[in-house]
């Protein structure tokens, strides 16, 4: 990850100094005249997950049909490596202006991508629609009141639940806790151990998997914490508030003995083989339990809330236009229009349908058809509460809550301690980015 922010850290600085020789940094001019169009070649980057692929293949041949003058090459790669490939080929485009032209990004890594010069601004008329048409979480990436990226799809969290474990222990799906603490109560009840051994987990548990997220924002906000300032300048994770949702996170493996990490190698495996009762995770996850748990009955419910108060996690991965595109008005036109044809109703439709992520507009969460679904419905329900958390580098991030976590678990640091110690490398790393 050091190196990722090194290169584009250093990209900022050729950037810059390229600045310097010219007098625009947008494309300029509409083309000549009424000439027809000159074919144009564009690329669009993204990592593997490979129903995203194949949908966006098929949305990338509609899309060629209807504008024949517009190619676009669709590259990826795997997911551990992509963010190092998009860093080191913005860098070589300085030089080559060779390069992605659209980057499909996490959107907890698009400030730093702002700050090292690789995005370009979005037309204003783009910034209007995503201001009055989509789902409030998108605006957390609206830096300096300007927009730089444009989501398909939205991405909630939810509680999935086996409904046949749960019949066989005598419990409906209607008297799951709604509350935080009772939850956790019933958890510790149904998880079955065998001596040490854990057979089946009242939950799954994996910091390294989806749960960080649970933890930070939405743990910590129901607690009534806000571990990031409002300005996402200063670290607040060892605030009281956020301390006690700290401590109960910790406490489902460490005192109620509902889990344990890596149990059956994962989160995501434990759950599809039926070996946990609860499993919290996103949207995204329902295309493939649709497809690969045939064993066991399964559904979805809203996460538990504490002293009232509702959460879920939002979060989106995010199309922007790299300014390598800039300097070709051609590549640049097609570049916005092919965001303008992801970002429409029915490609986001079928988005939703194909993956399970959310289209971003809100006509998305109100389409009745999606609230028949009993799976969908909750995550679409969640969409009006959820919270995202302003990361200025995600890996990191979350990283240094991933050794907070581990210092308690597995060398036994008061948990205090051990928050303390991380708020300090969050600061550390905030004001890195902030006072370049």
């Amino acid at each position: 990850m050091k190196k990722v922010f090194a290169i584009l850290l250093a990209l900022a600085m050729v950037l810059s100094m390229a600045a310097c020789g010219e007098s625009k940094t947008e494309p300029s001019g509409s083309g000549s005249g009424n000439a027809a169009p000159e074919p144009v070649t564009i690329e669009y980057w993204q990592y593997v997950y490979q129903d995203k692929v194949d949908l966006m293949d098929q949305l990338i041949a509609e899309f060629e049909e209807a504008n024949p003058d517009i190619h676009i090459e669709h590259k990826t790669f795997p997911y551990d490596d992509y963010e190092q490939k998009v860093a080191a080929a913005i860098a070589a485009s300085a030089s080559s202006n060779e390069g992605p032209n659209i980057i499909n990004i996490f959107y907890g890594w698009v400030p730093k991508y702002v700050k090292s010069g690789v995005l370009s601004v979005l037309p204003d008329d783009i910034a209007k629609d995503i201001d009055e048409n989509f789902t409030p979480m998108a605006q957390i990436n609206k830096i300096d009141g300007k927009y730089y990226t444009m989501p398909i799809a939205v991405r909630a969290s939810a509680l999935f639940y086996n409904k046949t474990l749960l019949d066989e222990a005598g419990i409906k799906v209607e008297d799951i806790p709604t509350d935080l603490i009772e939850w956790a109560e019933l958890t510790s009840r149904l998880a079955k151990w065998n001596g040490d051994e854990l057979e089946i987990a009242g939950t799954t548990w994996q910091p390294n998997s989806q749960y960080h997220s649970w933890l930070r924002p939405v743990l910590m906000k129901q607690f009534g914490g806000e571990p990031i300032s409002a300005d996402g300048k200063t670290a607040q994770w060892n605030s009281p508030e956020c301390l006690n949702a700290f401590k109960f996170f910790l406490s489902l493996p460490l005192e109620y003995k509902s889990c344990l990490n890596d149990f059956m190698t994962g989160d995501v495996t434990a759950f599809t083989a039926g070996k946990a009762y609860f499993h919290v995770d996103g949207s995204y996850r329902l295309a493939n339990l649709r497809l690969n748990v045939k064993d066991f009955e399964w559904g979805v419910t809203e996460l538990p809330t504490y002293n009232g108060n509702k959460g879920s996690f939002g979060s989106f991965w995010t199309n922007g236009i790299t300014n390598l595109t800039t300097k070709d008005q051609a590549k640049y036109d097609a570049a916005v229009k092919f965001l303008k044809f992801l970002s429409s109703e029915e490609v986001m439709e079928r988005w939703t349908t194909s993956i399970g992520e959310i289209g971003a507009r809100k006509t998305i969460a109100s389409n009745e058809e999606f609230a028949k679904d009993p799976t969908l419905a909750p995550f679409l329900k969640a969409l009006d509460y959820a919270s995202s958390y302003f990361y200025i580098d995600e890996t990191t991030d979350r990283q240094i809550l991933l050794d907070a976590i581990n210092e308690v678990i597995i060398n036994g640091k008061d948990p205090e301690t051990a928050l303390n110690e991380a708020n300090a490398k969050v600061q550390a790393l905030l004001d890195e980015v902030w006072n370049e």
